[in-house]
C-alpha cells in the first residue's frame, strides 16, 4: 500500500518541454495547472498525503518527478536523466526525499537512468534500456537494489520512450500491455490487459491502493481494467501528453 506521493508544481516554461509529438502543439500552461490540480485530487481520493514542491522554471519538464528517483520499501535512489536538459533537476529532490527516508543512493555519471524505466513489481524491478536509461545505469541500479534484497530486470526497448509508456504492473498479477510488451517473454508469467488499438497513450495508468487512475478519454482501456475488477479514477492529463509526459510521470509514489 502507497501512503506518501510526491509532486512537482509545472511551471510557466512547461510548455517548452521535451517532445517527440509536435503537432500536439504546445501545453496550454493554465490548463495544465488544473489538469494538475484534478491529479492530485485523484491522488488523495486513494488514501495518500501529497507533498506538493513548487514550480521549478529553470527545468520545463520538472513536473515529471518520477524520472529523477526511485523509491523503495527500503531506500530511494536520484537517478541521473538521460535528457542532458534535465540532468539538474535531480539537485532538487534530495531535500524532498530526505523527509521520508534515511536511506538515499544515487546513481553517478556515466549511468543515466530515468524513473519512467523502472517498474516495480513486488520485490522485482523491471527497468528498460533506452535512450533515457543506459547500460550503466541499470548496473549501478542493480548493485543498488541489490545491497536491499531487491532484483533487477534488464527489458531491452525499441518502439517507445520509457518502459512504462506501454506497460504497467497494477497488482494481482495483471499488467496493462500494449506494442511491443504484448510479446516480451519476461512478462509472459503476468495476467495481460491488453491495451485496445488506438489508445496506446492509455497503457501509462497507475495501481493506487486498489484503485486505477486511468488517463480520461480512452474508454476501452478504462472498461478493461474495470471489467477486471479495479475501481477506477480518470484525470485528464491531456497537456501533459503534448511533452511526452503521463500519469505515472507527474508523481513519486511510496
Amino acid at each position: 500500500m502507497f501512503t506518501h506521493t510526491i509532486v512537482r508544481t509545472p511551471c510557466k516554461n512547461v510548455l517548452n518541454g521535451i517532445t517527440s509529438a509536435p503537432e500536439l502543439g504546445k501545453p496550454d500552461y493554465e490548463k495544465a495547472l488544473r489538469q494538475h490540480a484534478a491529479y492530485i485530487e485523484a491522488l488523495k481520493k486513494t488514501g495518500v498525503d501529497v507533498t506538493v514542491l513548487p514550480a521549478n522554471d529553470d527545468y520545463p519538464d520538472s513536473c515529471f518527478v518520477e524520472d529523477v528517483a526511485v523509491c523503495t520499501k527500503k531506500c530511494a535512489i536520484i537517478t541521473r536523466p538521460g535528457a542532458v536538459t534535465r540532468t539538474g533537476e535531480i539537485a532538487f529532490i534530495e531535500d524532498a526525499l530526505r523527509k521520508f527516508y534515511t536511506s538515499i543512493e544515487r546513481i553517478q555519471e556515466p549511468g543515466t537512468l530515468e524513473g519512467g524505466d523502472v517498474m516495480m513489481v513486488g520485490d522485482t524491478f523491471y527497468v528498460g534500456r533506452s535512450a533515457r536509461t543506459n547500460e550503466e545505469g541499470i548496473r549501478q541500479f542493480a548493485a543498488i537494489l541489490e545491497k536491499y534484497g531487491y532484483a533487477c530486470v534488464e527489458v531491452p526497448l525499441t518502439e517507445v520512450l520509457h518502459l512504462k509508456t506501454g506497460v504497467n504492473y497494477i497488482e494481482n498479477d495483471n499488467m496493462l500491455v500494449s506494442g511491443e510488451f504484448v510479446d516480451k517473454e519476461c512478462f509472459k508469467k503476468y495476467n495481460h490487459i491488453l491495451i485496445p488499438e488506438g489508445e496506446a497513450y492509455a497503457a501509462n495508468c497507475i495501481w493506487m491502493n486498489g484503485t486505477v487512475i486511468v488517463p480520461e478519454g480512452y474508454p476501452g482501456t478504462l472498461k478493461a481494467i474495470q471489467d477486471a475488477g479495479y475501481p477506477t479514477l480518470t484525470v485528464d492529463t491531456s497537456e501533459f501528453r503534448k511533452i511526452d509526459g503521463g500519469l505515472s510521470c507527474l508523481s513519486l509514489r511510496f
